[in-house]
């Protein structure tokens, strides 16, 4: 079955959705389809001529044809009619809203449509850094101390950690809406910045010099796939602009010069967190690693360009991928227990 990458979608991250789309095109080797997801909740079926930038931000995609999801597949409107659904296994590549809350996910289970990306009940955990922080729990695996303010309450809280600390919107990615906050000063316009975004706002304190790993996988038909283990290049905080040129990213990194024990339980960590629900997703985890002990930073369930990067062999990643999607569970409705009801009481 041909593949199709989704993106776009009606998120703070949608042109990071459409960077991310433009860069795995020249990475997946095999023919792909492309549905650029508009703000509007509407489908655009684009030729791979136009996977362009500047196609997006100018509006060109209006020109295009209009897809329209129906059961197995997308269909297009024409004089005679809506055509039959053209069959895909899709690529959810839609970052933030719609893709990573689980909206899309959902349609796509709707309407049987074989998608490589996080389920509803994987999306629901991940895209709330709170959730986040309990499914971490659940599984095992330590995170950093935190606290929460919520909008409403804002002039009533008083931050319990010194400083600094660092300011997170509950449900975003790519360090939008993010702070580092060194003085009490600087904490009100930090949290105005993220309440712009969210009406709930994590405190964490800001760990000096900390290391950050982040490793990336999937499950294979043999099990959990694990990428390269990687140490970023940074200095202080990847903020979005550093992330925004990440997601672009095609050429091989270099795997992190660590020991195996290191390794060993940063991999251990990703996988307790992949088995509590992600299969059918190629997803990242970033950790950091302070005194010898492993904590989960975040879990992005739809990495920029999919972590192309980590992967010595990304298509075949992706073809394990598919092969072993999770199979949705088929009810039989066989009216049995209607039927008895009728039988014993006459006319229902």
């Amino acid at each position: 079955m041909k593949q199709a990458l989704v993106f776009g979608g009606n998120s703070y991250e949608h042109e990071i959705s459409i960077v991310s789309a433009i860069a795995l095109k020249k990475v997946i080797k095999k023919e792909l389809a492309f549905i650029f997801l508009d703000e509007h909740g509407e489908f655009w079926e684009i030729e791979p001529s136009n996977m362009k930038s500047t196609y997006f931000s100018k509006r060109e995609y209006k020109k295009a044809k209009k897809l329209f999801l129906q059961k197995g597949g997308f269909a297009k409107q024409s004089f005679f009619g809506m055509s039959e659904p053209q069959k895909y296994t899709v690529i959810n590549l839609v970052h933030g809203g719609d893709g990573e809350d689980g909206k899309l996910a959902a349609l796509f289970d709707f309407y049987g449509i074989p998608f490589v990306g996080p389920r509803v009940e994987a999306s629901v955990m991940s895209i709330n850094k709170l959730y986040t922080k309990s499914m971490a729990s659940i599984c095992g695996v330590k995170t950093v101390d935190y606290e929460t303010i919520y909008k409403a309450s804002r002039d009533s809280h008083e931050i319990a950690f010194s400083y600094p600390v660092i300011i997170k919107p509950a449900r975003l990615g790519s360090s939008i809406g993010v702070s580092v906050v060194k003085t009490q000063k600087e904490l009100d316009y930090a949290l105005d910045v993220a309440f712009e975004f969210d009406d709930t706002v994590i405190v964490e304190p800001f760990i000096e010099n900390v290391r950050e790993f982040n490793v990336a996988g999937a499950g294979g038909v043999s099990g959990i796939i694990y990428s390269k283990v990687e140490e970023p290049k940074k200095e202080g905080y990847l903020d979005f602009e550093k992330k925004y040129l990440d997601f672009s990213r095609t050429g091989e990194v270099e795997a992190a010069g660590i020991d195996d024990g290191v390794a060993g339980a940063l991999k251990d960590a990703f996988a307790k967190i992949y088995s509590f629900g992600f299969a059918g997703a190629i997803i990242r985890c970033d950790f950091f690693v302070v005194n010898g002990e492993v904590y989960l930073n975040e879990v992005n369930p739809i990495p920029g360009s999919l972590a192309n990067y980590l992967f010595a062999d990304f298509d075949g990643v992706l073809n394990e991928v598919i092969r072993s999607l999770p199979s949705p569970k088929k009810i039989k409705i066989d009216y049995k227990y209607i039927n008895e009801i009728k039988s014993a009481k006459g006319k229902l």
